[in-house]
């Protein structure tokens, strides 16, 4: 260990630095001193200064357990083969480690998941507002959730395929969703596969709310048929008001301020009046022509 410290301090890395990898790696009491050098050396040469070597380090001390080349050179070289220019990668990599802890592979697949995306322009402008490179990490990031609660990887991408929302949402909101699904709801993880939209509801707003409401009624015998996470979800403001709160007065209030339903009417209201033929004056001959057909009707 002593020796291990001594080497890392033969590179300067701060205090801070040396006692987050001995914690997170401690596997690196067992390298020497040319494995070390060979990390640093693939982070220079791609563009990282050496000022920032260490803040990279302390991020992410498992890249000192990674090897340059069956592992980080073929990572770079597949973003390299994506279009991603040189110091792109370089400033993804400072500003978050972790990106080089992808597989092989992985952003690649994430990319033409994106590129084929048909949503809404506005959410696919936000999605890659900060650029290709970190939209297909945040994708993996998601992937990774999602399979890390029990979902395949092909049933994960088709999830947020086809719920593209859920890329622009934080982590912590996506876990506390799904949590909620199958520990409180104790619907299983594949209902995501069938209602993936699920995921891209209000939380707070939708999918509590409305499963007060049918928790209640469940519990007092008052739903014959058993509701579906579909029409729990899917089913419109208006609709579920009028299925499950109107009949009951007593679900208005689990409901809460959610309950100020609306209905939208087709048109706003005075817009009738746009819509209403202009009037022309009538002139001398057609005056004429209306009083000898009025006599003849006589």
């Amino acid at each position: 260990v002593l020796k291990c410290i001594e080497c890392l301090n033969g590179f300067r890395f701060s205090s801070a630095t040396i006692t987050r990898v001995l914690e997170e790696f401690p596997m690196i009491i067992t390298m020497n001193e040319e494995q070390f050098w060979a990390k640093i050396e693939f982070l220079l040469g791609i563009g990282i200064p050496r000022g920032r070597i260490d803040s990279v380090i302390q991020i992410h001390p498992g890249i000192l357990g990674f090897g340059v080349k069956n592992r980080l050179k073929p990572l770079i070289s597949e973003f390299t083969d994506l279009g991603f220019k040189p110091n792109e990668i370089r400033d993804e990599i400072v500003r978050n480690p972790k990106v080089l802890q992808s597989e092989v592979g992985e952003l690649s697949k994430c990319l033409r998941m994106l590129n084929s995306l048909k949503c809404r322009a506005p959410i696919k402008e936000r999605i890659f507002s900060d650029g290709a490179f970190r939209a297909s990490y945040e994708v993996k990031l998601r992937i990774d959730l999602l399979h890390k609660h029990g979902l395949l990887y092909r049933d994960a991408f088709s999830v947020l395929w086809r719920e593209s929302r859920v890329i622009l949402y934080d982590l912590d909101e996506i876990d506390k969703k799904i949590e909620f699904l199958i520990n409180i709801m104790k619907f299983d993880i594949l209902c995501l596969v069938e209602v993936p939209e699920y995921l891209g509801v209000h939380f707070e707003k939708q999918i509590v709310p409305r499963y007060n409401v049918i928790e209640y009624l469940r519990s007092k015998g008052g739903i014959g048929d058993e509701v579906g996470l579909r029409s729990l979800v899917k089913f419109s403001r208006l609709r579920f008001y009028n299925f499950y709160v109107k009949p009951y007065p007593e679900c208005e209030k689990i409901y809460g301020r959610f309950v100020d339903v609306k209905v939208r009417h087709g048109h706003p209201e005075g817009l009738w009046k746009l819509f209403k033929p202009p009037r022309y004056s009538d002139s001398e001959e057609d005056l004429k022509n209306i009083k000898s057909f009025m006599e003849q009707v006589r």
